[in-house]
């Protein structure tokens, strides 16, 4: 075992479901950076002893980080981090049908380089959404850490396979200077968490003392109605019949799980910023009539029972929060593979 617990900065930190997912594995995440208020102040009230600069990545200087966290080229242990994926997103593609250019997301997955270039970290951790696998953006990510030294390789991974209850493809990319990392090894799928394991033992929402789980639906008497009508456990509105199925629904098969029920004995669907919002995927309770709660949908995120999210700005931007985090066990699970390499070099130098 090494003589101190590793260290990690986390790039792009978000409320912080990376950080939480580091530190679960066993790293102490001694920096942050994000530019969204809310996000830092979720993420504060969380980690308040990690330090944060909430600012534009662009406009923080490695120079600036090295001398905060008073590092030394090379001392780093984990340089992690998840660029911002709008970019890449199938649904910003139009499922695929047409390309999508986002120049802030291609600067942000370079701003990562860079903070490896000044750094130089042991490890590097980045994760994103499976279409940037096949972005020439990856390809030359790719050439400069191998460049810079890193053994490394990125695959697509089911959050599904490593303690999450949801369906979440993601690109991970880990790279070392220490010698190779293996990624961690997916559960059995009949070991898989599952809907009715992580929310069944909650109590009814509006009594139970948790704001994120507590704020109530605003439904008019029409959604309600399509809402009791779906079939309870994995529930779809093609039970609707065809004549009640909406224009926009109808032509495309990239809204098939609206206004669709979970099941309870089945991992979630993907868990997105539209994650209240039965208008916006398969976000209905298993049984009762209404789309899942925030608390809900960050325990099916994987985040502790216990996680805090601001309501500064309404349900609707702590869901935001919620889906565009990385989800805790599944850092943990990669993160833990890397603290592994770690300690071997530690115990071979």
């Amino acid at each position: 075992m090494p003589d101190e617990i590793p260290t990690a900065v986390d790039l792009f930190s978000g409320c912080g479901g990376l950080t939480q997912g580091l530190r679960d594995a066993g790293f102490n995440v001694v920096a942050a950076v994000d530019n969204d208020p809310l996000s830092v102040a979720t993420y504060r009230r969380n980690h308040p002893d990690v330090h944060v600069w909430e600012k534009d990545i662009q406009e923080l200087t490695v120079a600036t980080v090295k001398r905060r966290l008073g590092l030394r080229k090379g001392e780093l242990d984990l340089l992690a981090g998840c660029p911002p994926c709008q970019a890449f997103s199938a649904m910003r593609r139009l499922n695929g049908r047409r390309r999508v250019r986002d120049k802030a997301g291609k600067d942000l997955v370079f701003e990562f380089i860079r903070f490896a270039e000044g750094l130089l970290p042991k490890t590097v951790m980045m994760e994103n959404v499976p279409w940037l696998a096949k972005d020439d953006r990856m390809r030359k990510f790719r050439k400069r850490m191998q460049e810079l030294g890193y053994v490394g390789q990125d695959v697509v991974l089911n959050a599904a396979d490593f303690g999450v209850p949801q369906r979440r493809r993601r690109m991970v990319y880990v790279g070392s200077r220490i010698g190779p990392v293996a990624f961690a090894d997916p559960v059995p799928e009949d070991e898989r968490s599952t809907v009715r394991e992580t929310i069944h033992h909650l109590p009814v929402p509006g009594e139970s003392g948790d704001e994120l789980h507590d704020i109530p639906e605003r439904h008019g008497a029409e959604v309600l109605e399509r809402i009791r009508r779906i079939p309870k456990d994995g529930g779809s509105r093609s039970a609707l019949g065809k004549d009640e199925q909406l224009p926009c629904h109808d032509r495309s098969d990239g809204f098939k799980d609206v206004y669709g029920r979970m099941a309870w004995d089945d991992v979630a669907p993907t868990i997105t910023g539209g994650c209240v919002n039965p208008s916006k995927g398969r976000f209905l309770h298993p049984e009762e009539h209404r789309a899942i709660t925030l608390r809900e949908a960050a325990l099916l995120q994987g985040f502790p029972a216990t996680y805090e999210f601001s309501l500064d700005r309404g349900k609707c931007a702590a869901a935001q929060m919620i889906g565009n985090a990385f989800p805790p066990a599944f850092a943990r699970a990669q993160a833990a593979c890397i603290v592994e390499r770690l300690e071997k070099h530690s115990e071979e130098a």
